[in-house]
């Protein structure tokens, strides 16, 4: 890697670690709904933009169906569990579950892709369960209304996020990557659409809840995917899948300096066991 990929790399921890302070901060005035719609809207919208500025052609009619497939299992559900699970827990501890997503990936390599569960990705598996149960264990956040179902929503987003990378071997393996970036946000908010009559927004919406919604949308979403897009051309999937193991020091460091969130002693130490199982799993 040259030292401008690792300076995207960092780049691109830093921007998703805050998204998830955005998303905690427009969350509980705008719901998981409205928050979801709006990232992925925005966002595709603005891309859609800047690719025809640059002559991009996405090929709609060809790739549809992949856009859709992945704007389901990539955008449109997770943006919307973490929507929710954002109303309930801090910023921090939801981007340290978020890193169990590589091991849900390497249970579903080695359930639909035939590759090969390591005994380095079982170990890294165990450590992750490990981590989630620390994380979770009874008074941790006892405080905390809907805490347990906060952290099954964040789970069930890292699901999602797992079972993606099979969709895209099996059904999209000759996508274009820029493609999937504004196709799977633009069908993941069609999807999202018949959700926001029925889930109308917990709160006035203020001009800070806004203003984080279109941060989220045109940082996270938009230069987020296509920085990271860029970094699995220049330097591998695998070596741009390690901004995983940055987004929670950066969730974490952002969490404390805007939003004044501390974490129990038992969280972090789930989180680094989350973090262990994630660098043995991504390389076993």
């Amino acid at each position: 890697m040259r030292a401008a990929d690792y300076l995207r790399l960092v780049f691109l921890a830093a921007i998703w670690g805050g998204s998830f302070i955005f998303q905690r901060v427009a969350a509980p005035v705008l719901g998981a709904a409205w928050l979801a719609e709006g990232r992925l809207l925005i966002a595709g919208l603005l891309l859609t933009a800047w690719f025809r500025l640059i002559g991009f052609d996405p090929q709609w009619r060809n790739y549809w169906k992949q856009y859709v497939a992945i704007g389901l299992v990539n955008m449109a559900l997770p943006s919307l569990l973490y929507g929710f699970a954002m109303m309930h827990i801090p910023a921090a501890l939801a981007a340290i579950l978020n890193s169990t997503s590589p091991m849900f990936g390497a249970v579903f390599a080695a359930l639909f892709l035939g590759e090969r569960l390591t005994s380095r990705k079982i170990a890294g598996c165990a450590a992750g369960a490990g981590g989630v149960a620390l994380i979770a264990q009874p008074g941790a956040f006892a405080a905390t209304p809907m805490f347990a179902v906060a952290v099954t929503a964040c789970l069930a987003a890292c699901l999602c996020y797992g079972y993606t990378g099979v969709v895209l071997r099996k059904f999209a393996a000759q996508t274009p990557s820029r493609g999937v970036a504004v196709g799977s946000q633009l069908t993941g908010a069609a999807m999202l659409l018949p959700l926001l009559a029925l889930s109308p927004p917990p709160a006035e919406p203020t001009a800070l809840a806004l203003s984080n919604l279109l941060a989220l949308a045109l940082l996270g979403n938009a230069l987020g995917m296509v920085l990271y897009f860029r970094l699995i051309t220049d330097t591998g999937a695998t070596r741009a899948l390690t901004v995983t193991y940055l987004m929670p020091l950066f969730a974490v460091l952002w969490g404390m300096l805007f939003l004044g969130e501390s974490l129990p002693a038992s969280a972090l130490a789930g989180g680094v066991l989350i973090l262990a199982g994630t660098v043995l799993v991504t390389r076993g």
